[in-house]
């Protein structure tokens, strides 16, 4: 069969960096702590396995492809309307699909310095040119995006609690970045930790989107919901925006159990409950071990720090091959800019208890280095 040259991508494909998750195996051990996804310490709560094996049971059915009871069971838990309610297999889908609803060749999209990988992946995937502005004291930058921002500019994306540093930033100071974007700029508030943050002054972006007719949030069930292996996330937007995501996402882009599932994670709210407050305890019992070791530790609103080596890049890389040889995994974090450092999941006590010390004794052996 001829035809009339070779096959070829759309302009701009090659030049994505393909995303890489956090390691999950070490060649030839068992029972290896993994801290390197910040998946949910406890798991998923009893009931939502329960409604899983029972939801398996109908799996020869399609699922409902609007996921109605999903969206209620959202808007019941974190008091939504849900017909500006979309669910997606996980957040991540969501953050594509606003990227192909507005934004283009020629166009551009923000993001902060250290920001979620998947945000440039999702501009250069639709053609569009993402834009990486400076983040001060390794929190976002709001009066320098704000700057960044033109007429070419059609996204915002923004993490709050930010991945992987932790920083947050206030609802006063989301205000002022929304009120000193252009019009035409959706902002994006990605708050896939919002259920970890005990700060008051914290707002996850449901407010924001009830004030404004130009922002939308999104969430997941990946980590405080204990349910990364499902794939399911959410947004709640204005009813213009979550209409251009139903038109463009599949029709049953969300399957039965994992809506059978979520919805039972929703209402066990004990169990999130008790993820929250046994994460407060480890992070700053946590943090504080390892600031007492010698290693700088980024305040974390998330359920992860960020733990920076006096040593540089060489020594944040020798600390993760001894946490490799002690059965641990974490992250690097070269991808995000940040070779010096390492983010570790916070995992259950006896983990942190085990990290602690390999660090500590790490550290001991590098004191050399220190300098």
């Amino acid at each position: 069969m001829t035809g009339n040259g070779p096959l070829i991508p759309c302009a701009g494909i090659l030049d994505i960096d393909a995303y890489q998750g956090g390691l999950s195996e070490i060649e030839g051990r068992a029972n290896v702590i993994k801290l390197s996804s910040n998946e949910g310490a406890l798991g998923p709560s009893p009931k939502a396995l329960e409604a899983y094996r029972a939801a398996g049971e109908n799996v020869a059915r399609y699922p409902d492809g609007s996921a109605m009871a999903l969206r209620t069971a959202i808007g019941a838990r974190f008091g939504l309307d849900p017909a500006r309610i979309v669910c997606g297999a996980g957040s991540d889908e969501i953050l594509g699909l606003l990227a192909r609803g507005y934004a283009g060749a020629g166009d551009e999209v923000i993001y902060s310095q250290h920001g979620f990988l998947m945000y440039p992946i999702a501009a250069k995937a639709v053609g569009a040119t993402p834009v990486k502005v400076a983040e001060k004291n390794l929190c976002a930058d709001i009066e320098g995006m704000i700057k960044a921002a033109q007429d070419k500019t059609k996204i915002v994306y923004l993490a709050n609690p930010n991945n992987p540093t932790g920083s947050v930033l206030s609802g006063d100071e989301l205000r002022a970045l929304r009120k000193g974007l252009p019009s035409q700029v959706l902002l994006v508030i990605d708050a896939a930790y919002a259920e970890y943050v005990t700060d008051d002054a914290y707002e996850a972006g449901a407010a924001l989107v009830d004030e404004f007719d130009n922002v939308i949030m999104t969430r997941t069930f990946s980590k405080i919901f204990g349910l990364g292996g499902l794939r399911l996330g959410w947004a709640y937007g204005p009813a213009k925006v979550i209409d251009i995501l139903n038109r463009l996402r599949m029709p049953f882009n969300v399957s039965s159990i994992a809506q059978a599932t979520g919805i039972a994670a929703l209402e066990d709210k004990a169990h999130t409950d008790k993820a929250c407050a046994l994460n407060s305890e480890l992070l700053a019992s946590f943090s504080a071990a390892l600031r007492d070791g010698g290693i700088e530790v980024v305040p974390s609103a998330g359920n992860f720090v960020l733990a920076r080596f006096p040593g540089g890049v060489a020594q944040a890389e020798a600390a993760d091959v001894a946490l490799q040889e002690n059965d641990i995994l974490v992250r690097r974090m070269g991808g995000y800019g940040l070779p010096d450092s390492l983010r570790i999941t916070i995992g259950l006590g006896a983990q942190m208890d085990k990290v602690a010390r390999v660090l500590a004794d790490f550290m001991k052996g590098e004191g050399h280095k220190n300098g």
